[in-house]
C-alpha cells in the first residue's frame, strides 16, 4: 500500500552525530597586585588581548560579571574576586537558532516531515551560510527538532536545486532513515534540463571525489567514492534536453558531475557548466536547472512504502515554455 501525494545533495546523506559542545566560559582571579585599581584596568591586565573599550562594552552588557555582580568600569577590585567572561556567541551556536522561515510541508506526522525545498535556501548551517537555513526553519517550526541531531536533517539539496527531501522527527526515524540512505533503498528522482543531445538512456557509473586542484568543486576521479547515476530522456529541445535522473547513491554534486562527464552539463550550472552556448535563453538561466520532483521510502514507523512528488518550479518550467515556443 502507498502513501502517496500526487502534486500536479543533488543530495548527500549526512553522518549525523551530535553538534561539538558550545564553549566554557572564560573565568580568572583578580591578583593581589590589582588592589585598589577601577575594573576596568584590572581587566586590562587580566586579558590583554582585548582593548579596554571591548572590556568595557562587556562589562556594559553582562557578559564580564566580577564576583557575580556586573559592576560599573569604575568600580574597584581588592583582590580575590572571580572574574567569569561568558563565552563569545559564535557562528555554530548562532547556527542553533530558530527562525520564521516559511516551508512547503508536503507531508507530515510524529516521525516525519517532507519538504519542498525552494531554491536558494541552504539546507543545513555552514561555512558563509550560519543562519537562514532550513534547519533554522525546522526548529521554528517545531521545537521538537531541537532535540535531534541536526535537527532531524539525514540529506540535504544544494542550494540552487529545489525539490523534495525527507527530514526526521525521532532519533528512531533518523537512524532508520540513515540506514536507507545507505542500503539506497531511498528512491530519488530529479528532472535536469542538460546541454546537447544525450542518448535516449543511459547509466553513468563513475567515482566522485575532491576536484585535486580546485578544491571546492567535485570530479570524476580515480579512487573517489562510489557513485551511480541513471538517466533517460523526456524531452528534446534544440539545444538542450529534459532528462529524469535517479541516484543510485547520493554523492555531493552527484547528478551535476556526471552529466558534465558524459558532456552534457546542466543549463545554469555556473560551477561545472558552460559559460555559453548557441541558445541565450539557456545561458540567461541563473542557476542549475535541477529539481528533485520524487521521492520514495520505507515509512519508518509503519513500514508503507511512500512516494512523494512535487512539480516544477515556476522558473523552470517557465524556461521549458520558453524553449517549446519556438
Amino acid at each position: 500500500m502507498k502513501c502517496a501525494i500526487d502534486i500536479p545533495q543533488e543530495d548527500d546523506w549526512l553522518d549525523y552525530s551530535p553538534a561539538d559542545p558550545a564553549p566554557s566560559p572564560q573565568r580568572e582571579t583578580v591578583p593581589a597586585d590589582c588592589a585598589g585599581l577601577r575594573a576596568d584596568q584590572a581587566l586590562a591586565r587580566l586579558f590583554p588581548e582585548h582593548s579596554r573599550s571591548r572590556l568595557q562594552a562587556w562589562l556594559k552588557s553582562g557578559r564580564i560579571r566580577i564576583d557575580g555582580a556586573s559592576p560599573d568600569a569604575k568600580c574597584k577590585v581588592w583582590g580575590g574576586e572571580t572574574v567569569e567572561v561568558s563565552a563569545e556567541p559564535t557562528e555554530e551556536s548562532l547556527a542553533q537558532q530558530a527562525e520564521d522561515i516559511p516551508l512547503a510541508v508536503v507531508f507530515e506526522d510524529d516521525t516525519l516531515a517532507v519538504i519542498d525545498k525552494p531554491v536558494g535556501l541552504v539546507v543545513h548551517p555552514g561555512s558563509g551560510n550560519w543562519s537562514g537555513t532550513l534547519l533554522n526553519g525546522l526548529l521554528h517550526h517545531d521545537p521538537a527538532f531541537r532535540a535531534l541531531p541536526r535537527a532531524g536533517i539525514v540529506h540535504r539539496l544544494d542550494k540552487d536545486t529545489s525539490g523534495l527531501l525527507v527530514v526526521a522527527k525521532t532519533l528512531e526515524a533518523q537512524t532508520d532513515l540513515v540506514r536507507q540512505l545507505q542500503a539506497r533503498s531511498v528512491k530519488r528522482h530529479y528532472y535536469a534540463l542538460v546541454h546537447g543531445q544525450p542518448a535516449e538512456q543511459g547509466t553513468v557509473e563513475a567515482p566522485i571525489g575532491r576536484h585535486p586542484v580546485q578544491r571546492t568543486k567535485m570530479a570524476v576521479v580515480r579512487g573517489g567514492r562510489e557513485a551511480l547515476t541513471r538517466y533517460r530522456v523526456c524531452e528534446r529541445f534544440r539545444h538542450a534536453t529534459l532528462v529524469e535522473c535517479e541516484l543510485a547513491t547520493g554523492r555531493t554534486h552527484q547528478i551535476r558531475v556526471h552529466m558534465a562527464h558524459i558532456g552534457h552539463p546542466l543549463v545554469g550550472d555556473a560551477t561545472y557548466g558552460k559559460a555559453r552556448s548557441a541558445d541565450p535563453r539557456l545561458d540567461a538561466f541563473p542557476r542549475q536547472a535541477l529539481h528533485a520532483w520524487q521521492l520514495g521510502l520505507i515509512h519508518p514507523r509503519s513500514g508503507e512504502a511512500c512516494v512523494w512528488q512535487r512539480a516544477l518550479p515556476a522558473d523552470f518550467e517557465t524556461l521549458l515554455a520558453t524553449l517549446r515556443s519556438v
